[in-house]
């Protein structure tokens, strides 16, 4: 509510706008207007830039297209109905109306979709996407954009699915995605076309519509800014030019292995990292009473951890399925089965599986579950292999702390056991690749060498163990940025925002907002100085 957080300054606000607007032009795309985490986070963001001299630009989808990111079968069970109406009649309602009434009592540039969508957009949109044959849609572009790839995602994350094999609907509604991604590319390009941008900021990066804001606005030359909420408290993750899911891969190593480690800093990241086990320093966490007794563990699941026994932890099917060239594998099932099927030749260990818990206790859970998968292939796991359901309050971090090794496809866990002295091996597109701490398969053959060596080769020295937990501090302290004014909440969002007035988005009152815009102004990096105390 722009007026009740900013009322009684008005006289001030109106100041700072008449101020900025000769200043750099940065496009603050809430795409997703009325999804109330990106529009809290990012009406903060438009101020706080505003307060720095930047002429803030809004872009905003005003029920222009026919799906999105907020479409999920948790909305739409009736498939049917979505194939029909899309979003119009009921999510776009609660989504855009919200974003207008705030940004309208704002004084910002607002950009609507349909003000720049001309009808031949509309028209080429429309026929591409009824045309193209089905198979031919995720290797789809346009101009060099992947639109295909964007579309398939977003089809993915509407049915919460790996695949969409045997969705009854699934090539309506991928056609929706498509014509979807086609619109956003066209209003995007052409609001670019009518104004110079210095930088694009938007939540995510990926998915329908921001996957495709971040295509148009990389080969227009604009750079891109994208954030998350992070895994802290009040904190959140930013990102030069994709989202993070590729770029803490790429990060460089320089950023972090040399920084002077104290004994406040192990101390300090060890803390929060035990702290994760129960989740009460984090946005968000899935076990309220996590079960951390061995001989409980081992009664629910019957493995033994007196004998070698290799940890695997999965990740959830749908998320984030986008291209990476790291991955030894075309996708996470693939991995699973084969190491399933590895480890039944391989009597003289222990498998034990932990389903990732997201998958049922996310906030989209998975029609799409990993035991389900692994018992059409497998309807009677070998004796060495044993299964912790995602239901399961057993907790993943003792499990895996009694492990000789733990495989990993994606999951961030692998920073916190190679922290605690746990070999990790990674199969996919995890952050912990090529940090120096973890072995990294760069090929389906050698992951299963590397799995071979098993159980012993992959012991980690103290110099190995000291760069993880480096990387640790580095990863939850550093690029993890507290933004002061961000509290945590209940409903539909993880946080809320608590301001007593415009001068608390001031440069200067909060070292991490100052490194936010810094780094969306001027490009510098998006890393706290946790280290300085």
């Amino acid at each position: 509510d722009w007026d009740k957080t900013f009322g009684g300054e008005r006289d001030a606000w109106n100041s700072a706008l008449k101020s900025a607007k000769n200043g750099p032009n940065i496009l603050v795309a809430t795409n997703t207007g009325g999804h109330v985490p990106s529009s809290t986070l990012e009406s903060l963001l438009a101020v706080a830039l505003t307060l720095r001299g930047a002429n803030v630009h809004v872009m905003l989808c005003d029920e222009a297209l026919p799906a999105c990111l907020l479409c999920t079968v948790g909305f739409y069970p009736d498939h049917k109905q979505f194939v029909c109406y899309g979003p119009n009649r009921d999510a776009c309602k609660g989504c855009y109306r919200p974003a207008d009434r705030m940004y309208r009592h704002s004084g910002l540039t607002v950009h609507r979709f349909s003000e720049l969508l001309l009808s031949k957009d509309r028209q080429d949109a429309e026929a591409v996407s009824t045309s193209l044959p089905f198979a031919d849609i995720p290797g789809y572009t346009m101009d060099g954009l992947s639109l295909g790839e964007h579309a398939l995602a977003g089809a993915l994350r509407f049915y919460a699915r790996g695949d969409l094999d045997g969705q009854k609907y699934a090539e309506p509604i991928l056609r929706r995605y498509l014509k979807a991604a086609i619109l956003t590319a066209c209003a995007t390009r052409r609001l670019l076309e009518k104004v110079k941008f210095e930088c694009a900021v938007f939540n995510h990066g990926i998915y329908v519509p921001q996957g495709i804001t971040g295509e148009v606005c990389r080969r227009m030359g604009v750079r891109v800014v994208n954030w998350n909420p992070a895994y802290r408290k009040r904190c959140f993750i930013f990102s030069h030019g994709d989202t993070y899911h590729h770029t803490l891969m790429s990060e460089p190593v320089a950023r972090w292995q040399d920084i002077a480690w104290t004994p406040r800093m192990e101390a300090e990241v060890m803390d929060y990292l035990k702290s994760r086990w129960q989740g009460t320093n984090d946005w968000i966490w899935f076990h309220d009473q996590p079960e951390e007794n061995l001989e409980a563990i081992s009664r629910e699941t019957g493995v033994d951890f007196s004998k070698p026994c290799i940890g695997m932890l999965t990740n959830v099917m749908w998320d984030a399925q986008l291209h990476y060239p790291a991955n030894a594998f075309p996708n996470m099932l693939d991995w699973l089965l084969k190491t399933i099927d590895y480890f039944s030749k391989r009597p003289d260990l222990q498998l034990l599986i932990r389903v990732h818990p997201a998958e049922i206790r996310g906030m989209l859970p998975s029609q799409q579950l990993a035991v389900d998968e692994i018992k059409k292939a497998f309807p009677v796991l070998p004796p060495n292999v044993f299964l912790v359901p995602p239901e399961s309050q057993v907790s993943t971090y003792a499990a895996m702390m009694a492990c000789k090794a733990v495989i990993i496809y994606g999951t961030k866990t692998g920073v916190e056991l190679a922290s605690m002295g746990i070999p990790v091996i990674v199969a996919g597109e995890a952050w912990v690749r090529n940090k120096g701490f973890t072995r990294d398969a760069a090929s389906v053959e050698d992951y299963f060498k590397l799995l071979d060596r098993l159980p012993s080769g992959h012991a980690m020295d103290e110099a190995t163990i000291q760069r993880a937990r480096k990387y640790a501090y580095h990863f939850f302290f550093r690029r993890m940025i507290p933004i002061d004014c961000m509290e945590p909440a209940s409903g539909h969002s993880p946080f809320k925002l608590k301001l007593a007035g415009l001068n608390e988005l001031a440069p200067g009152r909060s070292c991490g907002l100052d490194i936010v815009c810094d780094g969306i102004l001027k490009g510098t990096d998006f890393i706290y100085p946790a280290e300085q105390g």
